[in-house]
């Protein structure tokens, strides 16, 4: 049987080796002349709580008391200022969602001089002055140049209209011109009363007038000033606006002020980092990096302050199974700057990605979470159906051929076919809505490619070593010299079959890693075993007879169930996850020998043959199936490899309700020319059926309640007479679907499966 690893799934040790292998390269990158910042969305759960918002549900008051504590733990630790800003709003949802945010200088300068956020300070008993407040940031707007009227609102809120007399018409008569302003202000203010804001914008203002909103608010038991920010469309002018308020609340002597509104401008010299609600989750959209190194230093100081309060980047189960956390880990590339985007200074990088995915279905499954496929949450361009294909491959063509397109042309090219199914372009794998959009207003523009097929990773290394493998596979295709490019592949039935296996991920995987080191990129080694590292499928393993037998998990594509086009417009979708993959794969112990030249003595030939006679069923001895197995050779060697699909259980709301479970599975490891076997009993729950005591308390734990479910026995070799094949249409070239036994009658191929 397979060790517990002490610390499995998580990355090896952060070591010098692996920081410095980090670093360099994010040299080599750097040396291309090429800037790729990338930024990353990690989600953290709550592992023990059965709570809705910790498990299917967005909003709740325990996710929102520890997002505050992150928040206050984060901003301790890296300093910036708190600014809380209006989130989404969803359908179905009365109110916006709640987003905290820190906002620093990339340089390490402080930006905020002001009153501390009420979560960093202690607050006297006595209401703030807000008239004093307010009467002296009127005087610092109108010191700085700007108009100004005030008006209080129904509710009691101060409203602070603001606009620059600077910027005018130069041949203006200064007073009608000030008449002019004043009109304009006050049909402001009387419009934003009218719309009683909940924060400022929420209907654009005329002109470049600003609307700031003052009011008090509780804050555990007492009365603090909270002033809502205006829209501003540039890094100074907000900065410039921080300096007045700050100094105004400070003459003001206020003890707290909460900053609330709009969120901020951001350009290459500052960062903006949220936290938000996400069905399950707590979602961290962290600022970019301009390399890997930053990210990593980040993503530890995340991991670690998430750690202390007790949230996890994945979800343990009772019988040691390890999912994630509920949310995704997508990976966002792009420049410090719209224009600087790498896939606007390399017109052709954008074209070349979306073919080297669909050349590479490793970078679309073997680092996914759960929910992918067709119907999954990162579709891939090819799973939209042939007819999509075709059209993307001439959207492609047309955008590799002649002038070098312009980042309208590539957004318009590419936005109508990189979406799912229902062309829905958030859940595509590759994600441009962010590249050059005009339907989304101040954050459509932005040069952004969002990889979404990633699952939340489970340590701040494994996060930085996927970040050096995609941003080597856009720094090596932006540099890749011009030529004709290679048709898309259509991969057809293979895609969720062969594809589906973890054995063929990981080869085609190789071919990637191939690929970047021949550009002068390869990851090294330190970076090429964590991005290798793939303990979470592993469910068993057995050693019998110079043979290797492993069981992993493989991936299943889960399909939506229900009212699809209705679920599309829920923040979650139900589908029906009932039934299992597995990767049966056997090799000799000795791959690598056994598939090398014969020596002289023909020992190794010997072996070779001795390993064509191990065969695998399924079932008990006196009705076992004979799988086909493919005889197949990847970088360690030889092996025999097939895909295995089961119901594991019977789900409330699903397909197939006619269909029971079959579970345990049981398969047989033999070979002709041996009297003895051994039968591996894979259970989906305990073997002896009692119930566990509470969750897996670690990953260590975890992995080790996962592998005790795989029982081994021996027992005397099966007949021939005994085997029978599988009926034909079970079989794919590299699946046999075991549910398919129902509509035979055969569908108990263990007689407990009843029982359990």
């Amino acid at each position: 049987m397979l060790e517990a690893d002490p610390n499995p799934f998580l990355s090896m040790p952060a070591t010098i080796d692996f920081d410095q292998a980090v670093r360099e390269h994010d040299e080599a990158v750097a040396t291309l002349g090429l800037a790729i910042w990338v930024g990353t969305e990690p989600t953290f759960t709550d592992r023990f709580s059965e709570r809705a918002e910790w498990l299917s549900t967005a909003l709740g008051e325990d996710k929102a008391a520890r997002a505050e504590q992150l928040l206050t733990v984060l901003h301790a630790r890296a300093g910036g200022m708190i600014l809380r800003t209006q989130g989404r709003q969803y359908p179905g949802e009365e109110h916006p969602r709640w987003s905290l945010g820190l906002y620093a200088r990339r340089d390490g300068a402080p930006l905020w001089f002001g009153p501390p956020d009420p979560s960093c300070a202690e607050l006297p008993a006595l209401a703030p002055d807000l008239a004093r407040f307010c009467l002296l940031l009127r005087q610092a707007l109108e010191a700085r140049g700007d108009r100004v009227r005030c008006e209080h609102d129904v509710d009691g809120r101060t409203l602070i209209l603001s606009r620059p007399l600077h910027g005018e018409d130069p041949d203006a008569e200064p007073e009608r011109d000030l008449a002019r302003i004043d009109q304009a202000l006050a049909e402001a203010l009387e419009a934003a009363i009218e719309s009683h804001p909940v924060a400022p914008g929420t209907a654009p203002l005329p002109g470049n007038i600003a609307l700031f909103v003052l009011e008090t608010c509780l804050w555990e038991g007492v009365q603090v000033a909270r002033l809502a920010l205006p829209d501003c469309q540039t890094v100074a002018h907000f900065l410039g606006s921080l300096d007045l308020i700050g100094a105004a609340a400070n003459a003001a002597e206020l003890p707290a002020l909460i900053l609330s509104g709009h969120p901020p401008p951001v350009d290459a010299s500052v960062c903006w980092t949220t936290i938000t609600p996400d069905p399950a989750v707590i979602e961290i959209n962290m600022a970019p990096h301009c390399d890997v190194s930053g990210l990593l230093a980040a993503s530890r100081t995340l991991y670690d302050a998430s750690a202390q309060l007790g949230l996890a980047p994945y979800r343990l189960y009772y019988n040691g199974a390890v999912a994630d956390s509920g949310g995704g880990g997508q990976m966002t590339f792009g420049g410090p700057s719209p224009e600087d985007s790498p896939f606007f200074r390399a017109p052709r990088l954008l074209p070349r990605l979306v073919r080297y995915l669909n050349h590479h279905p490793a970078l679309s499954y073997l680092f996914a979470h759960d929910y992918i496929g067709g119907s999954g949450q990162a579709v891939r361009s090819d799973e939209r159906g042939h007819d999509g294909l075709g059209e993307l491959a001439l959207a492609l063509a047309l955008l590799e051929r002649g002038r070098l397109p312009n980042a309208e042309t590539l957004w318009e090219g590419l936005s109508h076919l990189l979406t799912d199914a229902a062309g829905n372009s958030h859940r595509a794998e590759l994600n441009i809505e962010k590249l050059w959009n005009p339907f989304i207003p101040c954050r459509g523009k932005l040069g952004l490619v969002e990889f979404r097929a990633l699952r939340m990773q489970h340590s701040p290394e494994r996060t930085a070593a996927l970040a050096v493998l995609l941003r080597a596979i856009i720094a090596m295709l932006a540099h890749a010299p011009a030529a004709s490019p290679a048709p898309l592949i259509d991969h057809g039935e293979a895609l969720h079959d062969r594809y589906a296996l973890p054995f063929y991920l990981e080869r085609d995987l190789e071919e990637v890693l191939a690929d970047l080191q021949n550009a002068g990129l390869g990851l090294g080694a330190p970076l090429a075993a964590m991005v290798r590292r793939n303990r979470l499928r592993e469910l068993g393993q057995v050693v019998f007879g110079g043979c290797d037998l492993r069981i992993r998990r493989a991936i299943e594509f889960w399909p939506l169930i229900g009212d699809v086009s209705r679920q599309d417009q829920n923040t979650s979708r139900l589908v029906d996850a009932s039934t299992m993959r597995l990767e049966i794969c056997l090799r000799p112990v000795e791959p690598k020998a056994m598939a090398s030249a014969d020596d002289e003595t023909g020992g190794v030939g010997r072996a070779a043959d001795a390993f064509a006679g191990w065969q695998i069923a399924v079932g008990p001895p006196e009705q076992a199936l004979a799988l086909p197995l493919r005889l197949e050779q990847d970088h360690n060697g030889v092996a025999k490899v097939i895909g295995l699909r089961y119901r594991a259980f019977t789900p409330r709301q699903g397909l197939h309700p006619a269909l029971k479970a079959q579970v345990p599975v049981r398969l047989i490891l033999w070979h002709p020319a041996r009297h003895e076997a051994i039968a591996v009993t894979l259970h989906d729950w305990r073997p002896d059926g009692e119930a566990y005591q509470g969750l897996p308390a670690d990953l260590a734990e975890a992995e080790t309640r996962r592998l005790a479910r795989c029982v081994t026995a021996s027992i005397p070799a099966p007949r021939p007479e005994q085997l029978r094949a599988p009926p034909s249409e079970s079989l794919t070239p590299h699946t046999c679907d075991l549910r398919w036994l129902s509509v035979r009658g055969e569908a108990d191929l263990d007689s407990s499966a009843a029982a359990a």
